[in-house]
């Protein structure tokens, strides 16, 4: 059998790491795209008159999971349909710490009739969600319970459950179903963004790792507050 000798294999070594790269440059243009419209999403929830409830409660949640676009086909793990940032405040000096990306996936959206895409955001309520959002794998409306969110100018009311979730869409709001929705973290995007391997506690509990573009979209968050 042939061997193979120094020079090509320092060539294969060489194009393998140029091809590593190269994957390594299109995930950082990816991060930088989903917070790019992470923003947009959390831009269109502040001025929408219609999320009354939502800005009278972002400041008392623990944690915002910003999903820009939700398919009527349904979440696709690792696909752009099923994208999300997760921003979590510090319970200490009120801070938004993040994003940390993810991945979600589940078989079906219940989205109303006639509406294909929806901008998603989800207010963390409770202690309970955001440990589970740091678990590897979390399960909506089994490791956590969630709701629709009240929509609607002057819109008032407690919600007791752990995560509210709010849709919009063309103008049309609410008919949201998330129950059985898995959300995982996107370790290639966090590592990407961060350039280094960060999991999701790294990033939203310890503050490990930082990224100054990130200071846009945690703004954005705490501006969205009334």
């Amino acid at each position: 059998m042939r061997g193979i000798s120094w020079g090509s294999g320092a060539a294969a070594l060489g194009l393998a790491a140029t091809m590593l790269a190269g994957c390594a440059t299109d995930t950082a243009k990816s991060t930088d795209d989903r917070l790019a419209r992470a923003e947009t999403t959390i831009a269109n929830f502040q001025k929408d008159p219609e999320m009354t409830w939502f800005r009278d409660n972002v400041g008392r949640a623990r944690a915002v999971v910003i999903a820009p676009d939700v398919t009527r086909a349904g979440f696709i793990i690792g696909g752009s349909g099923g994208e999300a940032l997760v921003l979590a405040r510090d319970k200490a000096s009120g801070q938004w710490a993040g994003p940390a990306f993810y991945n979600m996936g589940t078989a079906s959206v219940g989205l109303l009739a006639g509406v294909d895409v929806s901008e998603i955001v989800i207010l963390v309520m409770t202690e309970k969600a955001v440990d589970g959002l740091l678990s590897t794998d979390f399960k909506v409306g089994g490791d956590a319970s969630v709701a629709a969110g009240p929509v609607g100018v002057g819109a008032k009311g407690t919600v007791s459950t752990d995560m509210v979730a709010f849709s919009r869409a063309k103008g049309v709001f609410g008919g949201l179903a998330l129950d059985g929705a898995v959300i995982k973290p996107d370790m290639g995007a966090n590592a990407a963004y961060y350039g280094t391997p960060a999991s999701p506690a790294d990033i939203l509990v310890r503050h490990a790792v930082n990224n100054p573009s990130s200071a846009a979209l945690q703004k954005a968050v705490s501006m969205s507050a009334q």
